[in-house]
């Protein structure tokens, strides 16, 4: 058989060269496209919502001559996160702005805290970057303040570990550990979950605000003394609780213990200015949860899935090209000769045919002769008759 050529040869090259390609694509992907997915978004758009109901200090009722602290007020903190410049491939600036109201009263009276917080951070492990934009406003009459900090906020590193993490506390204006306590569940998605304790802090020496150290009469504050005048500071302290999408980072569930008391020493608060517990509600956890899973969704696609589709179906194809390169390429084969054969002692002799009367002239050493059939006009073969074999003619006298 002739070697194949042509369009079989050119489709034979054309797997295996894509075949070759997927093989490569399948073994690059998880390792390029993977490590461009593994960053936050620069388009992040979050907002957060805790909900719980606390003790509240009536600001109003320190000047009115009575400090008077609110039971069971409900509160909502509400974190909006966005990006700001300056914000590139490898950083990106968040801006998160925060406040906490009572919802029992309307408008600016119910407000009790705004902040507005402004930090560069690394795409990769969520860390702040040295020499980038880190700001903390709290009077919006007031320029922000340029703070120094180093530690998570609102995002955990992709890849999150059973370990401890530096984690920044805005109030405190403090990097504290925030330590592994248990790998968990929320909405049938694996979680890691994480607690800091900040130990009381005097606020005083974090902001200068007056209504951190405030001074009034004994009898104001509510203590022994009458009229004598006391001095007491605002002290904070929280218990934080984070429930982390190891894969991701991605914060699907956060709860604050937060406490705010005046005081003349740490340990032995005396006026509460705040105490809840504040955690996420259940939209805030259900739209986290949709968050992170659409990032595992992204990591999955472009490290398992395309990589093994992308793999099988380049063996098929080089598989393929190999087949239809290679079948046609056996040895040749004699050709086959079309005329009669003959042998050396009897040239023109057909050695394969015999007569039709059954006579082989393979065992005779004679010649064949053709003969006109006047009926089938075809040619048939005799024996030709030697002349000395025939008997001598006869003389008629």
């Amino acid at each position: 058989m002739a070697e194949r050529s042509g369009p079989s040869r050119t489709l034979a090259c054309i797997l295996v060269g894509l075949g070759a390609f997927l093989l490569a694509a399948a073994l690059l992907i998880p390792t390029y496209t993977v490590g461009k997915l593994k960053k936050t978004p620069l388009d992040l758009e979050v907002t957060t919502v805790a909900t719980g109901n606390g003790d509240v200090l009536d600001s109003k009722s320190l000047t009115s001559g009575k400090a008077v602290v609110n039971t069971n007020v409900p509160l909502v903190a509400q974190r909006y996160v966005t990006v700001v410049d300056p914000s590139n491939a490898n950083d990106i600036t968040v801006q998160a702005g925060q406040t906490l109201r009572r919802t029992d009263k309307q408008g600016d009276t119910g407000l009790l805290t705004a902040t507005v917080d402004t930090v560069t951070v690394d795409r990769v492990s969520s860390m702040p970057v040295p020499g980038g934009t880190s700001t903390i406003q709290t009077d919006a009459n007031k320029p922000a303040d340029e703070v120094e900090r180093d530690g998570l906020q609102y995002k955990w590193p992709f890849d999150a570990e059973k370990k401890s993490y530096p984690y920044y506390d805005i109030n405190a204006r403090q990097t504290h550990d925030i330590d592994f306590v248990e790998e968990t569940e929320i909405n049938g998605m694996k979680v890691y979950h994480y607690n800091q304790k900040v130990a009381p802090v005097d606020l005083s020496k974090v902001v200068s605000s007056p209504t951190n150290k405030l001074t009034f009469p004994a009898s104001v504050w509510g203590v022994e003394g009458g009229d004598a005048p006391v001095t007491m500071t605002r002290w904070y302290t929280n218990e934080r609780d984070t429930w982390v999408d190891p894969e991701t980072g991605v914060v699907v569930k956060g709860q604050e213990k937060l406490y705010q008391y005046y005081a003349r020493t740490a340990d032995k608060p005396e006026v509460t200015v705040l105490k809840a517990t504040l955690p996420f509600d259940e939209q805030t956890i259900e739209y986290q949860v949709q968050q992170a899973k659409d990032g595992q969704d992204k990591l999955a696609i472009f490290g398992r899935t395309v990589p093994i589709v992308a793999g099988i179906l380049g063996v098929i194809a080089l598989i393929a090209g190999i087949y239809l390169g290679t079948r046609g390429r056996g040895p040749k084969n004699p050709a086959v000769a079309t005329g009669p054969a003959t042998t050396p002692d009897a040239p023109g002799v057909n050695l394969d045919k015999r007569s039709d009367s059954g006579y082989d002239s393979r065992d005779a050493d004679t010649e064949m002769i053709p003969r006109q059939d006047w009926t089938t006009d075809q040619t048939e073969q005799f024996p030709a008759v030697d002349p000395r074999d025939q008997d001598p003619p006869t003389t008629r006298l």
